[in-house]
């Protein structure tokens, strides 16, 4: 089927108005193309990272080197996904002026890769080039992601008490296929 605006509706599951480049912590979930594992097994509660796994794993711990305002917090790769909190450190990113009518940025000050959404797409996009270094052709990630700004302590102890939970849990998680 042909696209077709009236049909075929992209809604954004950002918060309207948000700079996505403030300090904060963001609790981020990437997920393969049709949820294919694509990173590893699970085994015994542990997840063992194949090649895919490996250089999907590496690549996140470079985020910091690329990203000098951001650091990460606990992460895991799994089978099919990666669960991670991202914290973006205050002082280091440029605040924006958003145009209220597009939601968008007007200022120069700062560049792309300080928001949430460039990040995740350089880190995506490193990643799937690795990965089809190995193997051409692979279809690595699913459109979009998922995030979630952490607003509070306790929002943040039960998602990193999930994200270290997650192999334990595999089998009963909702990316478990």
């Amino acid at each position: 089927m042909a696209y077709s605006p009236l049909i075929h509706h992209r809604r954004s599951i950002r918060l309207k108005g948000y700079d996505y480049s403030q300090a904060g912590a963001y609790f981020i979930t990437l997920c393969t193309h049709h949820r294919e594992h694509l990173f590893g097994e699970v085994k015994g509660g542990e997840m063992k990272l194949n090649p895919f796994g490996q250089i999907a794993y590496e690549n996140w711990l470079k985020t910091p080197q690329i990203r000098p305002n951001v650091a990460l917090d606990v992460f895991v790769i799994m089978p099919n996904h990666l669960h991670g909190i991202l914290l973006i450190r205050k002082g280091e990113s440029h605040s924006p002026l958003l145009n209220p009518d597009k939601g968008e940025c007007d200022s120069p000050l700062r560049t792309p890769s300080n928001t949430i959404g460039a990040m995740v797409r350089g880190y995506k996009s490193a990643v799937t080039k690795q990965i089809n270094l190995l193997r051409a052709g692979v279809i690595v990630w699913q459109r979009n992601y998922y995030e979630h700004i952490i607003r509070n302590e306790q929002a943040y102890h039960t998602i990193s008490v999930y994200i270290i939970h997650n192999p334990y849990k595999w089998e009963q998680d909702k990316f478990y296929s």
